[in-house]
């Protein structure tokens, strides 16, 4: 056999990165992103009824819950290992001022007791807008066509109280009033919520990714739409501005809502700032993967991984995403191979 003797071929490379590419057990050593399913958050739409699980249709694999139905989700959850939810309600009434949403029995107040009953230890995350409680979909108070700012800041604060004092360990104003996270700390603190903390979607987008939750949720505007309040798609510093603002209130953590349409902007927030960082892999973009997957287009795992991978290489912390459920039982399989 000859030997292939490469010193008088100086072209020949001496940085060879193949090297580290040979074998799973080798690429698995040196990977620099992992994902976790520790990391993940999973969120649930919950409605009023009983013996209520209403698959959306343009979200397989998702449902619309009734509250007798939570146990037994929030079991399955916990023995996935996913660490935390992400609770939307659709209430039985709607009207112009939301006030479902701040209702002791409301439907998210009413959640968060049964999943704590169920699973003291799971972290309850509470979507605190009114959206999907007002009768004309938007996310504040509406006076002559016009979604008031300030007026709503009050409402966002007693909403946060009544969701803390059911149970809920994080509340998460999504609505983009301005100053909603100070207005939302405040009156925490002045009702003892001390330790309940604020994610704040700091930088969330007037996007059309959000389609098929909006159809879930029935909570599309009925008139005009929110670009007047959520961000721009064409802008990236000011979501950075938006960010710094609500940390500077006093939000524990912010997010990036979208997530795979904006991972520029999510590594700019990761290389400027030291807080937890959360990304919304949205409904649009989990539609899209189950539609082209069901056509056979596409490896719906593979798929799914390389885009979840690319959101936590971007910098994100955690991530909420609809696919949490299948990514926990996908690593489990992989690592006892």
């Amino acid at each position: 056999m000859v030997k292939f003797d490469p010193s008088p071929l100086t072209h020949y490379p001496t940085q060879r990165l193949r090297r580290l590419r040979k074998g799973e057990t080798l690429r698995r050593l040196v990977r620099e992103t992992q994902l976790s399913i520790e990391n993940f958050i999973y969120p649930l739409l919950v409605r009023f009824g009983n013996g209520v699980r209403e698959e959306i249709p343009s979200m397989p694999g998702q449902y619309r819950l009734s509250l007798d139905q939570l146990p037994k989700e929030v079991e399955e959850v916990s023995a996935l290992g996913i660490p935390a939810l992400l609770l939307f309600g659709i209430p039985e009434e709607k009207d112009g001022v939301g006030s479902g949403a701040y209702a002791e029995r409301g439907i998210i107040q009413e959640a968060v007791r049964r999943i704590k009953d169920s699973a003291p230890d799971l972290i309850v995350i509470t979507d605190l807008c009114m959206c999907g409680y007002t009768d004309h979909g938007h996310c504040g108070i509406v006076r002559d066509g016009q979604v008031l700012n300030d007026e709503t800041l009050e409402l966002l604060g007693k909403i946060a109280v009544s969701q803390a004092a059911a149970g809920a360990d994080i509340v998460a104003p999504s609505g983009m009033m301005d100053g909603q996270v100070k207005a939302v700390r405040r009156q925490l603190d002045s009702e003892g919520f001390y330790e309940t903390a604020i994610l704040s979607y700091a930088s969330k987008y007037a996007s059309a990714f959000y389609g098929p939750f909006r159809e879930a949720a029935a909570s599309t505007p009925q008139f005009g739409d929110r670009r007047g309040y959520q961000m721009d798609p064409a802008n990236g510093r000011e979501a950075l501005r938006e960010m710094e603002l609500d940390i500077a209130e006093g939000a524990d953590l912010v997010m990036v809502k979208p997530a795979l349409a904006y991972l520029d902007v999510l590594r700019q927030a990761r290389e400027r700032f030291n807080h937890p960082i959360a990304a919304y892999n949205v409904s649009g973009e989990y539609a899209m993967v189950k539609a082209a997957a069901q056509k056979g287009w596409i490896d719906e795992k593979a798929i799914v991984l390389e885009i979840l991978t690319a959101i936590k290489r971007a910098g994100a912390d955690l991530i909420i995403s609809y696919f949490a459920k299948d990514v926990a039982r996908w690593l489990r399989e992989d690592n006892d191979k």
